[in-house]
């Protein structure tokens, strides 16, 4: 069995991707791809590995929690979400290190599937706004204790995925930019799903009319019915033009507000990033999703 793991990151999906997903399950299920509800598994799935950290699984473990999630038996491929998978948000940063201990949380996910084929899925976002957001959603405090005393400029996405890499090398990784979703969304659904590149899904646009006009949307389905054959990247480049032209900017729009971050220390966030993302791409066993 294929098992996927959406793990977030925090606030670079708010569950968009596996609503989508959950929204195809008829179709999918059809084809042995099966999406259960997150509920069905957020909280099962934390308190095993939870108690894992204290004693090795009992041998039936992996069907026990199978028969807990899913309704049938064991399809070909199972799509599981939940970017709280790796921390909290309170937790996703300590002393420069992004989600301190992920790479032991994903190596028991691995060892509770160990007779399976598990696939990582996640976004990462620019630290100039990653990091205001997680700590938005922590219980108060100051921002560099938040940050354990340590120079945002520090932060390294490539940092982490070398963690999960060296803990389990066996795992295929996938990963994007969420400022990069809004042209990839189609892909990211497939791709989570195992769909081929041109097969039919329900929803491929979903995250396009939350952040483009009303008008915007419908020249944009208007020029797909007369161009109706393009292959992925001539069509990131039409919603990436009409995006230009009809986005709806207070949904695009990502203010940072915190004390003493200035221009100069976001464009040197955002340059630390670029580069960030490319030493990622150079990662063996990553798959990098560029547009």
């Amino acid at each position: 069995m294929q098992v996927v793991l959406h793990a977030g990151a925090h606030n670079t999906d708010e569950d968009r991707l596996i609503k989508c997903l959950l929204k195809n399950s008829g179709a999918l299920s059809e084809q042995g791809i099966v999406v259960p509800g997150p509920s069905r598994y957020r909280r099962l799935i934390r308190d095993t590995l939870q108690a894992m950290g204290k004693a090795p699984p009992a041998p039936d473990a992996r069907a026990l929690l199978l028969d807990a999630i899913l309704e049938s038996d064991p399809p070909d491929r199972l799509v599981l979400s939940n970017e709280n998978f790796f921390s909290v948000p309170k937790s996703a940063i300590n002393k420069g290190v992004i989600y301190p201990g992920a790479e032991e949380k994903l190596a028991r996910f691995c060892e509770l599937f160990a007779a399976d084929q598990v696939e990582l899925f996640m976004a990462i976002r620019n630290p100039a706004t990653f990091l205001p957001a997680v700590f938005s959603q922590s219980p108060g405090g100051d921002f560099m204790d938040f940050m354990g005393g340590t120079d945002p400029r520090y932060i390294r996405w490539s940092e982490l995925i070398l963690r999960l890499r060296e803990a389990v090398p066996s795992v295929q990784m996938t990963i994007w930019c969420n400022e990069d979703t809004p042209l990839l969304w189609a892909q990211l659904i497939r791709d989570m799903a195992g769909l081929e590149p041109n097969a039919k899904i329900s929803g491929g646009f979903d995250l396009l009319s939350e952040i483009m006009s009303k008008e915007g949307m419908k020249r944009f389905r208007a020029y797909l019915k007369t161009h109706p054959v393009m292959n992925e990247i001539q069509k990131r480049r039409v919603i990436a033009a009409f995006l230009d032209k009809f986005a709806l900017e207070n949904e695009i729009e990502q203010e940072v507000d915190l004390p003493g971050w200035t221009d100069e220390l976001i464009e040197d966030l955002t340059e630390f990033y670029d580069d960030d993302v490319f030493q990622i791409s150079r990662i063996p066993g990553v798959q990098m999703i560029a547009t």
